[in-house]
């Protein structure tokens, strides 16, 4: 497959010359009049190389290649400008251009420069990539590499595991990992939902129960702790469960015995047990809501999985990641990774939902638009209320509660201060992200600062 080279100028007669000149070489070309036209084409297909000119209306070949440098892999940068100075060219290097050529320049240089530049980065079709093996766990945060770890260290040992973890962060998928790679990963992993089980039904669920045990039992049912003999269960949201029945899970987590309702006896069975919940364990142990002698049974090693607004630096993987899966699952084909000012505005987001949240949002893009590089749709999905959260999840106050007396300028004002944090500052990206104009920004920025000084006069 030939390399694709970018090559964008405002000056149609050098466009097209080093075009020309690349294709008879035999690369595949883009052109590209402006940003605009460039971020098209790299949405419409990977590039193996950027050729751009520095200075152009409408935004500088710098900006571009800061973008691009966000993408995985990142195609490496020819910088030409017609104002050579000493400035622009340390400029160009230190932003991580491969190289920087003044014009006028001779085309034999230009075509050396890009055979080095391909020959130093090897252009790799993701699209074309054989996909490798998943991991159920996406992340090099250090507080996920230490979830790693736990799980590395305690996997093959046959004690119970508790998963703590704000919902959506993933505990099943440590869980899974925990079964993966324990003593008996080709064993059934069995999942038991205990917050979506009424507790009069929960017994029946875990343990079975015998024909005619109670109305409706019209026949013998295997339970969850049955199905998982020589496996893995997984009680999710173990927190929820009542007083009455922690003693029976407390029983069967000292004898290991499954008894059916309305059976005479049970029978011995050989299950590792994994909980979670998003609970204060602790807490509720303190305030008698939950057994004390049932917490240490459970919590034969604790596993504490972060929320995702503590490890933004993980978002790029893990966009990566769910794109790729809901590309698969839509039967979709490869789009274009996320860009810097898409990263930014995901990064300004709380994640309430945590990854959960952010799978949705990746998902939903690619549907709606067909890109996670859409920055007006993304704004409409992150300010929607998230999956399991009430309207008023998104703005918590210091102590972690939700201000339910704030406005929605207020509510505004936070949303537009954190994204322009998150653009270093930049009020041409954070207006970009927001999906409104710069003079807009700065229109509701001075709006605000007057709002807070006059509630400072006394």
């Amino acid at each position: 497959m030939k390399p694709r080279v970018l090559v964008v100028d405002d000056d149609m007669a050098i466009r097209e010359t080093v075009a020309l000149a690349l294709e008879k070489s035999g690369y595949a070309v883009a052109r590209a009049r402006n940003l605009t036209d460039a971020r098209a084409a790299v949405r419409q297909a990977p590039v193996a190389l950027v050729v751009s000119d520095i200075y152009m209306p409408g935004g500088d070949g710098l900006e571009l290649l800061h973008e691009l440098s966000q993408l995985v892999p990142a195609p490496p940068f020819i910088l030409m400008t017609a104002r050579g100075s000493v400035e622009t060219a340390a400029l160009a290097a230190k932003t991580g251009a491969f190289d920087y050529i003044a014009k006028p320049f001779d085309l034999v240089v230009l075509l050396d420069r890009v055979r080095a530049a391909l020959e130093a980065h090897p252009f790799e079709d993701s699209s074309s990539r054989q996909p490798g093996p998943e991991s159920l766990i996406v992340g090099s945060h250090p507080a996920i590499v230490d979830v790693y770890k736990a799980v590395g260290r305690v996997a093959a040992l046959r004690i119970p595991v508790l998963v703590l973890g704000e919902t959506g962060t993933g505990k099943e998928l440590v869980a899974r990992a925990l079964h993966l790679f324990g003593a008996h990963p080709d064993g059934p992993f069995v999942p038991v939902h205990c917050g979506a089980i009424p507790d009069a039904l929960l017994e029946s669920e875990l343990f079975g129960h015998r024909k005619g045990a109670f109305t409706d039992a019209h026949r013998d049912r295997v339970g969850a702790l049955a199905q998982a003999d020589g496996g893995t269960v997984f009680l999710d949201e173990i927190g929820e469960i009542s007083p009455v029945f922690q003693v029976k899970l407390l029983r069967f987590l000292e004898d290991g015995v499954v008894t059916p309702l309305g059976a005479d006896g049970g029978e011995k069975k050989d299950v590792r047990v994994v909980a979670a919940t998003h609970r204060d364990l602790k807490r509720m142990v303190a305030d008698g809501r939950f057994r004390q002698d049932l917490y240490f049974r459970l919590a034969g090693y604790e596993i504490l999985i972060p929320p995702l607004r503590d490890r933004l630096s993980d978002l790029p993987l893990l966009v990566e990641h769910f794109q790729r899966q809901a590309e698969r699952d839509l039967g979709k084909p490869p789009a274009a990774p996320p860009a810097l000012a898409a990263l930014a505005a995901l990064e300004a987001y709380p994640w309430p939902g945590n990854v959960r949240e952010l799978a949705h949002v990746i998902r939903r893009l690619l549907i709606d638009a067909g890109s996670v590089n859409d920055l007006a749709i993304l704004t409409r999905l992150l300010s929607t209320p998230a999956i399991g959260e009430g309207p008023d999840a998104r703005q918590p106050d210091s102590d972690g509660r939700r201000d339910a007396d704030a406005t929605l300028e207020d509510v505004e004002r936070q949303h537009i201060l954190a994204v322009l944090e998150a653009a270093g500052g930049n009020k041409t990206m954070a207006a970009r992200i927001l999906g409104i104009e710069r003079k807009t920004l700065t229109r509701k920025l001075r709006r605000g600062a007057a709002d807070e000084a006059d509630e400072e006069e006394p």
